[in-house]
């Protein structure tokens, strides 16, 4: 015989049980209600793709496709990854479906799980769920980068993460960029034996992701390092300039980070971060910025894009650990019904209470009046709906209140009315 064995998760992933998976409905729910206000639509992506999407439009030389990418043969010898984020997924569909001949800019949300084998950590895993958003089109003016920030506030503002802190930057084109680039490959060598090992490996490979690190030993070397907006063409400085201008004029609070370089190759001018409290030293919940030459790299015309991820898992760990989480409505009406006589009854009365939206639930079996009530209970149910044979008979049933004892008897119509008044009260 095969041994017992019990299964678990594997390492890096999770199960999101109730109750909390309602608190992430919820913020799912909010974004999408505050993108659509926005004028943005959801696309739904694949969750593989070939390989080489993500190590064109990544770069090869990072450590997402160098590390972290779950990658493997296909049946027909096709390389394919998970994918380890969606804006590639989204520029591959907006190429492969001619978006570009759609009218304005075409503005795209999406929610969903990516991979990357990375560390376990508090609020990192390697399943983990992004919601994000792209605009992509002939335009690259300061304001749709600053409308795109705006949404961000106004979610992460429903949403009641109120301490957050919105850091931007510019970093370059790809006229003025390179040059800066060579320069702070030039000075990181003359330091190269002072850095890490992963550090001292991106001199050569990605030196603006030195300025990403966050080695103690490493900060006071990188506060001497040259700073990019010493280096920005006129073009990037005056849109950056303009940027800000269109973040004053909507009263949105920033930060300048000379640092906030992101992780990926595809990144050119604006880029921009929000960070939490309550997640120690891994706080970004939100990262972004402008990829205006990624359509044309994946075989697109010329097209200008900005978008950005939100860190789920991260961004719900902080509503919950500031005590921001709302309350989830949660089972409205236990149908306690006593034999086999009141069943129709029963059924019938809690068909028309879930098409009212409200959550009932309906015993398969008949049960005594007491363990009813204290199944009800435990299940943590706002009202019983007792339903015995004087109630069928009379057709007036008893609605009891579990958290005070309170009963009223109502006809069916002024049941089905009370309830309904009351979870329009409660936004259940």
């Amino acid at each position: 015989m095969t041994e017992k064995r019990q299964f678990r998760a594997i390492k890096g992933t999770r199960d999101i049980l109730p109750p909390d998976s309602s608190l992430w409905n919820w913020f799912e729910r909010a974004a999408r209600e505050v993108f659509e206000s926005y004028n943005f639509r959801e696309i739904r992506l694949p969750i593989f793709e070939e390989t080489d999407l993500f190590a064109r439009s990544i770069g090869a030389d990072t450590d997402v496709v160098g590390k972290e990418m779950y990658t493997f043969e296909d049946r027909d010898e096709s390389s394919i990854s998970l994918r380890p984020e969606a804006t590639a997924s989204v520029v591959r569909a907006y190429i492969e479906h001619g978006m570009h001949t759609l009218p304005g800019n075409v503005k795209l949300y999406y929610i969903g799980p990516m991979f990357r084998r990375e560390r376990p950590q508090k609020g990192r895993y390697r399943q983990f769920y992004q919601i994000g958003a792209e605009v992509l089109g002939q335009s690259d003016a300061p304001a749709i980068d600053a409308e795109v920030l705006e949404m961000l506030v106004v979610l992460f503002k429903r949403a009641g993460l109120a301490l957050i802190t919105l850091s931007v930057n510019s970093i370059g084109c790809k006229q003025c960029r390179p040059k800066y680039v060579e320069v702070l490959r030039q000075e990181l060598l003359k330091v190269k034996d002072k850095l890490g090992a992963d550090s001292q490996r991106r001199i050569e490979t990605n030196p603006l992701r030195v300025l990403d690190s966050k080695l103690p030993e490493e900060q006071p070397i990188i506060e001497t390092l040259p700073r990019i907006s010493d280096h920005l063409c006129a073009a990037c400085r005056q849109h950056f300039s303009e940027l800000k201008d269109e973040l004053n004029l909507r009263g949105i609070a920033y930060e300048e980070n000379w640092r906030l370089v992101r992780g990926l190759d595809y990144y050119t001018r604006t880029t921009f971060e929000v960070t939490a409290e309550g997640l120690g030293s891994q706080n970004a919940v939100c990262g972004g910025g402008r990829y205006d030459g990624l359509v044309e790299l994946l075989g697109g015309h010329p097209t200008k894009g900005i978008g950005f991820a939100i860190g789920s898992d991260r961004a719900i760990l902080s509503i919950q650990e500031g005590g921001q989480a709302p309350k989830m409505p949660g089972l409205g009406v236990f149908v306690a019904w006593m034999s086999a006589a009141t069943y129709p009854a029963a059924v019938r009365i809690a068909r028309k209470l879930r098409e009212c939206g409200i959550a009932v639930e309906l015993p398969p079996e008949a049960m005594k009046f007491k363990k009813s009530l204290g199944l009800a209970d435990k299940l943590g149910a706002r009202y019983a709906l007792i339903i015995g044979e004087d109630e069928v008979t009379s057709g007036t049933y008893t609605l009891k209140r579990l958290a005070d004892a309170e009963q009223k008897k109502l006809n069916e119509n002024d049941l089905l009315e009370y309830l309904e008044s009351e979870r329009r009260g409660s936004g259940a």
